[in-house]
């Protein structure tokens, strides 16, 4: 998928302000200025603008403008990031050096996973490992599941997706990978997509260090019901 102008130009401005290059409480180019140096329509750059702002890295203040919010955090989940590779969702975040390993194999699925997915054992699952690296420092880990034959959730018909985000003790690999001294805990989030029938098609818990990120944003869309 070509990423849309707006999530690029606000990605290059979220790396600035998550580095500190552009400190809190900083007014941000106008929406000319922006259009300008990009080569984009005021919609394009109002769209980065909203954007920024549903992320929390930016505020608005009326008749001001626009500033680098006192505090950022970060949305994790969008509707413009969801589908995105670790790779390109790890380089809106940071200019640094970020590493992406992945290991993939079948399994006989647990019979939580497959009372979860509503399949037999003999079926098997995929497991695919992601762990993410920032100039050296591991700062993600996730164990991802899905049945056998389906293949990522982008089929073209949309998902829904459920989290759970904890505070808690990490698994035994997450916290080898993190190198979290035992008792500390990481940021936890459970993931679990679901098809447009409703069926639950991929389960993913990702583990994070607890002061990676200041706070976490989540957001959702809503389908209108139909009589």
């Amino acid at each position: 998928m070509t990423e849309p102008a707006y999530v690029a130009i606000a990605a290059e401005y979220a790396r600035r302000i998550l580095s500190g290059d552009l400190a809190p409480g900083t007014p941000m180019p106008s929406l000319v200025e922006i259009s300008e140096q990009h080569g984009v329509s005021d919609i394009v750059a109002r769209n980065a603008i909203k954007l920024l702002r549903s992320q929390g890295l930016v505020r608005s203040v009326h008749r001001r403008g626009n500033f680098v919010a006192d505090r950022t955090g970060l949305v994790r989940v969008s509707p413009e990031r969801q589908t995105e590779t670790a790779e390109a969702t790890f380089s809106h975040e940071s200019a640094a050096r970020m590493v992406v390993e992945r290991e993939e194999t079948s399994e006989t699925p647990t019979p939580d996973l497959a009372d979860a997915f509503g399949i037999e054992p003999a079926d098997g699952v995929s497991h695919v490992i992601t762990r993410a690296s920032e100039d050296g420092r591991p700062v993600s880990i996730s164990d991802t599941y899905q049945p056998s034959g389906i293949s990522g959730v982008n089929d073209g018909r949309g998902f829904d997706l459920e989290e759970t985000l904890k505070d808690q003790l990490p698994a035994g690999s997450h916290a080898a990978w993190l190198r979290t001294p035992p008792g500390v805990m990481v940021k936890t989030i459970h993931q679990r997509f679901f098809d447009v029938d409703g069926r639950l098609i991929m389960i993913s818990d990702i583990s994070y260090p607890l002061d990676r990120y200041a706070a976490y944003t989540f957001r959702t869309s809503v389908r209108p019901t139909t009589n």
